[in-house]
């Protein structure tokens, strides 16, 4: 039995989808089992609630082989460590007093770095990796770079005025995967009983990439232009409390950009990036282009 959190995210759908195509048993946790597709829903064991739940992931946490953990975003959290941490912290205790046989995070690249003390978001999930991993259970901690799928957030403005936004340097290089890649890696790990222990595995994708690269990249595929700007980070921080955001995830946020602008995510030069074979052209041609277009 493998246990999946967040089944309707953008990766934890396809890590459903993966399992279910290997036939082996799922069970999810879901707050709204109405936003599962037909097909998976009948597939599939279902335990309705949030997986910050003690007693919800209790119940989902029993007889399981293994668990897909990875935490939804909490965009009014009073602490970024409370969106994190504190969340997990009712999975701490189920994986003790249920006998998970071992658990897969999404966590971040940046372990080791000089500045990822103070890295936002990267340094919270990297604390609830330790939180978890002090149960015991064998723990595999996806340590992943930026997405390339977060630039499906910008579409409207790649969309309409040819342009995308971030507060690093244009010509700041690093590593960017696919969700799909993501899915694919924690996938192999949650269908394989050999491994034990504590380590992380970094999910890069097979190219450093600056933001000028992939604007290069997407005039090329979207044939028009698309220019990169580089804005303050005052400017990005007030965007997001404007929509909502809490000080303190907003403030998270910015940290964790800066640290990628300088280094954050280049702790892993040697890593095989073989497991990780989307490139971002091919991400495009079949992702991006189809959402600019819809």
């Amino acid at each position: 039995m493998i246990v999946v959190t967040t089944p309707t995210g953008a990766i934890g759908r396809q890590v459903v989808r993966n399992l279910l195509d290997r036939d082996e048993r799922v069970r999810v946790v879901v707050r709204d089992p109405g936003k599962l597709s037909d097909d998976v829903r009948e597939r599939v064991e279902i335990v309705p609630g949030s997986h910050g739940d003690l007693d919800v992931v209790t119940r989902a946490f029993d007889g399981a082989d293994a668990v897909f953990w990875l935490v939804p975003p909490d965009p009014r959290a009073e602490t970024i460590e409370a969106a994190y941490v504190d969340f997990s912290r009712p999975a701490y205790e189920a994986i003790k007093t249920q006998g998970v046989g071992r658990v897969v995070g999404v966590s971040s690249i940046g372990r080791g770095t000089p500045v990822v003390g103070n890295a936002g978001h990267v340094t919270a999930s990297i604390a609830m990796d330790d939180l978890l991993a002090s149960t015991g259970v064998p723990y595999r901690s996806l340590a992943n770079a930026t997405f390339m799928d977060n630039l499906l957030r910008q579409v409207a403005s790649i969309r309409d005025q040819g342009v995308f936004y971030d507060i690093i340097a244009g010509d700041t290089k690093a590593p960017t995967c696919a969700t799909r890649d993501i899915a694919a890696v924690a996938t192999g790990l949650l269908t394989d009983p050999t491994w034990s222990g504590y380590d992380s595995v970094p999910v890069l994708g097979p190219e450093d990439l600056s933001q000028d690269d992939l604007a290069r990249t997407m005039s090329e595929v979207l044939g028009k232009p698309v220019r990169y700007q580089r804005i303050p980070a005052a400017d990005l921080k007030a965007m997001m409390i404007g929509r909502g955001t809490s000080e303190a995830v907003a403030q998270a946020m910015i940290d964790m950009m800066t640290a990628k602008d300088n280094g954050l995510d280049l702790g892993e030069p040697d890593a095989d990036r073989s497991g990780t074979p989307t490139t971002f052209r091919q991400w495009c041609e079949e992702v991006l282009k189809p959402a600019v277009e819809s």
